[in-house]
């Protein structure tokens, strides 16, 4: 699967605005996500998340862990609790775990495109895990935010910027990156990005921004997903009835289409009259008339 042309856009720009490589980031963000930015959840567009039960058991009271345990949402052990199959279910999955304990729960999943821990919600300059999560659901901008702000956190940025893939993989996906080929396949996935999409996807930015700003909903056309942009797409959404996500999906494009006015046919121009038609013409001079003034002039020379 892979990204369409938006949300490569505001990866780019996420990219760009933090003097990263959009090449480099994007290949981080397919690597983690698979090319997806989102899931259908209950008929709304969510990030995609992974819950890890043993993260969520360490931050349960004992009495908290007796319940999570029984009903298979949590274990001292690695691995034990299964993600399900599909984003739905996890989704389901992290529900429960918030009845529990809400906080645990946020902490213990991985966000968005760069799959970032809830944990790490303090490290990453964030007032509350709440305020993570709100961020990482606020759209594909929000969730590369997230993913790039982990990776200056954590010291990688320099390693991205000259392309040492393994060091990255050591540090972004553990020390037994060599296993899944992490790093060949960021590697890979750097140089399918590399030299193009990043910045020819701006122009279909541009356009979203064109159809905002025609439909009522004025925006800088600049081809940088922003919170303005954003902002604009949701008052939008809410104007026509459409679900309030933020994404510009296709029913969200159909829309701002059909609001397009029709390109107008030029009127037909009157044929401008030119100068030589503005000066009136001169009286036409008889043969008789110059037979005359001939007749003159000779005799007039034969006078003595």
């Amino acid at each position: 699967m892979a990204f369409d042309k938006i949300v490569i856009a505001e990866i780019a720009a996420v990219a760009r605005a933090r003097s990263i490589e959009p090449a480099a980031l994007l290949a981080v963000a397919e690597i983690e996500s698979g090319g997806r930015a989102f899931a259908l959840v209950d008929g709304r567009y969510e990030p995609l998340i992974r819950f890890e039960g043993h993260y969520f058991d360490r931050r349960l009271t004992a009495s908290q862990q007796k319940v999570a345990r029984t009903a298979k949402l949590s274990s001292p052990v690695a691995g034990a609790i299964a993600n399900p199959s599909t984003q739905a279910a996890r989704w389901k999955m992290l529900t429960l775990a918030t009845e529990i304990n809400a906080q645990a729960a946020f902490e213990s999943t991985s966000w968005g495109l760069g799959q970032v821990m809830g944990a790490h919600w303090a490290m990453l300059g964030f007032g509350s895990v709440t305020e993570m999560v709100n961020l990482a659901r606020s759209g594909a901008a929000g969730q590369a935010e997230l993913m790039a702000r982990y990776i200056e956190k954590a010291g990688l940025v320099a390693a991205l910027r000259r392309h040492d893939w393994a060091a990255f993989a050591r540090g972004y996906n553990g020390p037994g990156y060599r296993d899944n080929k992490y790093d060949e396949r960021i590697a890979a996935a750097f140089r399918k990005y590399q030299g193009g999409p990043p910045a020819a996807a701006g122009t279909d930015v541009r356009r979203l921004q064109e159809l905002l700003s025609q439909a009522g909903f004025p925006v800088a056309v600049d081809g940088i997903r922003g919170p303005k942009t954003d902002a604009a797409v949701k008052a939008f959404q809410k104007s026509r009835g459409l679900t309030v996500d933020g994404i510009a999906g296709p029913a969200t494009l159909a829309a701002l289409e059909s609001l397009t006015p029709p390109a107008q046919t030029p009127k037909p121009v009157a044929p401008q009259k030119t100068e030589a038609s503005l000066t009136p013409a001169r009286p036409a001079v008889s043969l008789w008339t110059l037979f005359l003034s001939l007749i003159a002039t000779i005799f007039g020379k034969a006078k003595p």
